[in-house]
């Protein structure tokens, strides 16, 4: 079943970050706070990751890797502003823990964990139009990170809806933030690596959020540099 909304790449955008892609998804789902089985989940994995990999190897994981990539040809130092799926992998390994936050945010730290990819959540019903455009960050553009206040988004991948921008690979913003009260879910994956395969990162969304976010009516939409 196709989507609500759709995605438009900005020129600038696709000419710079080659062979890309991105899954848009949709669905509704009924949000609660995070679940013994999510969090036994998440657990496993942190146990896996930190057994698995060094710090000094978690920018050499293909996906993020090639996220990194995207970052530099869009003109943003990757080390200084990290992609969210790096820092929380970084957290894991130097043994800080995890957080939890609610079902919905968590599974969305799930998801982008097992992937490697970027992932960006949102409450559709916060999202103002039907059309997402993903474009290059601005000097000056005004953006309110999640738990980090102002952010510099200057030459950062970005999407935005009608009013501004909403996610970055780094973190989403406070405008369109997942609460315990959201019905309605959007959610971006960036296939910056152009070996990922959809259909795998479709199977594993279903996976995880009907399981942890009751979700019901699920919809994709696979988009590709024009």
């Amino acid at each position: 079943m196709d989507t609500d909304r759709d995605i438009i790449i900005e020129k600038d955008f696709a000419e710079r970050v080659k062979n890309y892609r991105v899954l848009l998804f949709e669905a509704n789902v009924r949000n609660g706070e995070t679940s013994d089985s999510l969090k036994s989940e998440l657990n496993a994995l942190a146990e896996e990751i930190s057994a698995k990999y060094k710090v000094e190897d978690i920018n050499k994981i293909p996906a993020i890797k090639a996220t990194r990539a995207a970052y530099k040809v869009c003109g943003k130092d990757p080390n200084r502003y990290r992609p969210s799926q790096e820092q929380l992998m970084r957290r894991i390994v130097r043994g800080l823990g995890l957080y939890y936050v609610n079902n919905l945010v968590d599974a969305g730290n799930l998801f982008s964990l097992m992937t490697g990819c970027s992932v960006g959540c949102f409450d559709a019903d916060k999202i103002s139009g039907k059309v997402l455009t993903l474009g290059i960050g601005k000097e000056g553009e005004p953006y309110q990170g999640i738990g980090r206040g102002e952010l510099n988004i200057s030459g950062m991948p970005v999407f935005r809806d009608n009013t501004g921008g909403i996610g970055t690979p780094t973190s989403d913003n406070e405008r369109t933030k997942l609460e315990l009260d959201t019905k309605s879910l959007l959610v971006t994956v960036h296939l910056f690596n152009p070996e990922i395969k959809p259909e795998e990162i479709i199977n594993l969304f279903d996976r995880i959020f009907s399981t942890y976010g009751n979700a019901t009516n699920i919809r994709h939409k696979l988009y590709a540099n024009p």
